[in-house]
C-alpha cells in the first residue's frame, strides 16, 4: 500500500495572507486540523488548528470583542506557519509515511508530486488503514494465535487447513510470534481444535 491510496486529494488549502480567523473557520467547516499553505503553485508552509488556537486571544482575555475581532483579522497565516514542511512523495510506502509522521511528532504529511501538492496524509488516514489492513469491520471471524519458532511453512500449512474446510482468510497479519488473521465465516470451533492439534497456541477469538 502506498501513500497514493490512501491520501485525500485536492486538499483544502489557504495563502499566506489568509488571516487566522478564516483559517479556523475552514478547519471548523471542513472538519480537518492542518491547511498547506500555497503561493500559487508552491507549498510554502503549513499551519495547524492548534497553532491558530495558540495565537488567538484567550476566552478569558480582558479584550473587547472589537479588539478580539481586530487582532484576528490582522493576524495572518504567514505570521505563525510553520515554514520548514516535511513533505512525502504519493508513491512512497505508507509505513514510509508513518515513520516520518512517528519520528517527527507531527499529524499529517502534504503530498508532493513533481514539485505540485497533490494530496495530504494524516494519521487519520493511517489509523483506517490499520483498521482496513486487519479488517476489523468485515464479516467473520479474527483469530490470534501463537506460532513459536518461524520455520519454513507456517503459512501454507494455515492455508492448507483453511482450503481444505471450505474457509477463505480474508485478512492476515504476521507481528513477532503471533499470526492474527481474519476468516469468513462465524463457526471457528472446528478450526480452532485442529488448530490447536497442529501446535499452534490460540490467543484470542473475536
Amino acid at each position: 500500500m502506498v501513500v497514493r491510496d490512501i491520501m485525500t486529494s485536492n486538499p483544502f488549502t489557504v495563502t499566506p495572507d489568509t488571516n487566522i480567523a478564516e483559517a479556523l473557520g475552514i478547519m471548523r467547516e471542513k472538519g480537518i486540523r492542518r491547511l498547506p499553505v500555497m503561493k500559487g503553485d508552491k507549498l510554502i508552509g503549513i499551519i495547524t488548528k492548534r497553532r491558530l488556537l495558540e495565537v488567538s486571544p484567550s476566552p478569558a482575555t480582558t479584550l473587547s470583542v472589537f479588539e478580539m475581532n481586530y487582532l484576528l483579522a490582522k493576524t495572518v497565516v504567514k505570521d505563525v506557519m510553520t515554514k520548514e514542511v516535511l513533505t512525502v512523495d504519493p508513491d512512497a510506502l505508507l509505513e514510509q509515511a508513518a515513520v516520518i509522521m512517528a519520528d517527527s511528532n507531527i499529524g499529517g504529511l502534504p503530498v508532493i508530486e513533481k514539485g505540485k501538492l497533490v494530496g495530504i496524509i494524516t494519521e487519520k488516514d493511517i489509523f483506517q488503514s490499520f483498521i482496513e489492513i486487519l479488517g476489523f469491520r468485515d464479516p467473520g471471524s479474527r483469530i490470534c494465535m501463537e506460532y513459536g519458532d518461524d520455520r519454513p511453512g507456517v503459512l501454507a500449512s494455515i492455508a492448507s487447513l483453511t482450503a481444505d474446510m471450505g474457509i477463505n482468510i480474508s485478512h492476515l497479519v504476521l507481528y513477532k510470534s503471533e499470526i492474527i488473521f481474519r476468516v469468513n465465516t462465524n463457526n471457528v470451533e472446528t478450526l480452532a481444535s485442529k488448530l490447536t492439534a497442529m501446535g499452534f497456541v490460540i490467543t484470542s477469538i473475536v
